[in-house]
């Protein structure tokens, strides 16, 4: 399923961070002068999309310098592999993983968890939507490359990767500490169709690899010196991450 990408789908947090939302999943756009970091991709269905975000905010695709993986479910590399094929962009990621991105194997919510979890309100909604974009599709990354070196990427933005795994084994979110940002991928989220909350919290259960690793990783998260949360899913929150990890810890108890 593709769709055109409205105005309201793109926010402006400063000049040069662009926080996109397609079929359900955000990425994000970190400029630095005529260059820029690409922090997912969405669903397979979205890179259309993904192109007209980077055209929008002044960029072509070859201005990308390199994609980073938050992790490699199907609705956040559904068009890494595109870009990559195509301008010869790096994908990178923690080297955890880099098989996953290969699809040496998978480790994302099965047909049979979402069958389990029909009864529940937006999971078929959800659902349908995500097959439609694309969310069942085969989409390995050829040539994924894990972080050079441990620290800050000599990338676009800066950013300093921060393992988080429990979503996945290799999830990472990306801290920009001189524009005071946080993108958080799937380890904190603030809004999914299947889940009644608003805010800060985590994904439901079924879409965790290990749950109590994914509650475990927000005291990873916790230390990070932000003032602006981009998820994975859901509109931007603004606060320090302390207070976001808190309130969704505080929610994953209940």
């Amino acid at each position: 399923m593709s769709q055109s990408l409205r105005d309201e789908d793109i926010v402006r947090v400063d000049d040069q961070v662009f926080l996109v939302t397609g079929s359900n999943t955000n990425w994000v756009i970190v400029k630095d002068g005529s260059d820029a970091t690409l922090i997912d991709t969405g669903y397979p269905g979205d890179h259309t999309r993904v192109l007209a975000s980077l055209a929008a905010v002044g960029l072509e695709p070859r201005d990308v310098t390199a994609v980073l993986v938050t992790h490699a479910h199907t609705d956040h590399i559904g068009g890494a592999e595109r870009i990559r094929s195509a301008y010869g962009t790096s994908v990178l990621m923690h080297e955890q993983e880099v098989p996953h991105a290969r699809r040496e194997f998978l480790h994302q919510v099965s047909v049979g968890q979402v069958l389990a979890n029909a009864w529940r309100p937006g999971v078929v909604p959800w659902a349908v939507h995500a097959i439609r974009s694309g969310g069942t599709a085969h989409v390995p990354v050829a040539d994924p490359s894990p972080f050079p070196a441990p620290g800050t990427l000599d990338l676009p933005g800066a950013p300093v990767p921060v393992h988080t795994p429990g979503h996945t084994g290799g999830h990472c979110a990306y801290h920009v500490p001189r524009l005071g940002v946080l993108v958080s991928g799937d380890a904190l989220v603030t809004a999914h169709p299947t889940s009644r909350l608003h805010g800060p919290q985590l994904l439901p259960d079924m879409f965790h690899t290990d749950r109590e690793q994914a509650l475990t990783a927000l005291s990873l998260l916790e230390p990070v010196d932000a003032d602006v949360v981009l998820p994975g899913h859901g509109p931007l929150h603004r606060g320090i991450v302390k207070e976001a990890v808190l309130h969704a810890r505080e929610r994953a108890a209940r």
